[in-house]
């Protein structure tokens, strides 16, 4: 039996793949604000996560996605039980909805604008993760232990000086959009989540 983060995984390293020697399947399915606002083509806001810029911006969102996502499916099921997977999905598929949205707004006019990745969908996990467990452990580059909540913060400065000045296909502003969500979506699911993280924080 795959766990709901293996299975989100497996479905985007499949499609991944095939996008990157097929630029037709790229083109139908990565995010284009003009497109979507003008062709109504909604289904861009989630296909354009199932695609990646390369074979590393692919192998770092995933390789976050399945650090974090077994102990998010675990945090979740001690607290909602029987409907977690069903609430995992929401957050998954909803981060990846609401990360594109500022840029929908942003460049509905604009048809050279366009963006792919999983970025906003893999941040949602992990700050979702850092709400239940501020101080754990989080190891970059496998080797240096940062606790959680510090990278957090250290994350999103990074994200907001990159949103400014990138000039790849690389999504960077969906990452704020992403951890934003993931923390709101959990927070008001189950308020307690909250009162507990601060608990944790306070001496």
């Amino acid at each position: 039996m795959f766990s709901i983060t293996e299975i989100i995984i497996g479905i985007t390293c499949i499609i991944s793949f095939l996008s990157f020697s097929n630029q037709n399947l790229s083109r139908n399915l990565l995010f284009n604000a003009y497109v979507v606002q003008h062709r109504k083509q909604y289904y861009r806001l989630i296909s354009s996560g199932l695609i990646h810029a390369d074979f590393m911006h692919l192998f770092i969102n995933m390789y976050v996605l399945y650090s974090f996502g077994s102990a998010i499916e675990y945090f979740y099921f001690e607290v909602f039980s029987s409907l977690s997977s069903y609430y995992y999905v929401m957050l998954y598929v909803g981060a990846l909805i609401i990360s594109s949205a500022p840029d929908l707004a942003k460049h509905k006019n604009n048809p050279a604008f366009n963006s792919l990745g999983a970025s906003g969908a893999v941040s949602a996990v992990v700050f979702a993760s850092i709400l239940f467990n501020p101080l754990a452990n989080i190891y970059l580059f496998a080797l240096i232990p940062i606790p959680g909540i510090l990278l957090g913060i250290v994350y999103l400065v990074y994200t907001h000086q990159m949103t400014k000045k990138s000039n790849d296909h690389i999504n960077h502003s969906a990452h704020l959009f992403g951890a934003v969500f993931g923390i709101l979506f959990t927070v008001v699911l189950k308020p307690v989540v909250f009162l507990n993280f601060l608990n944790q924080l306070l001496p």
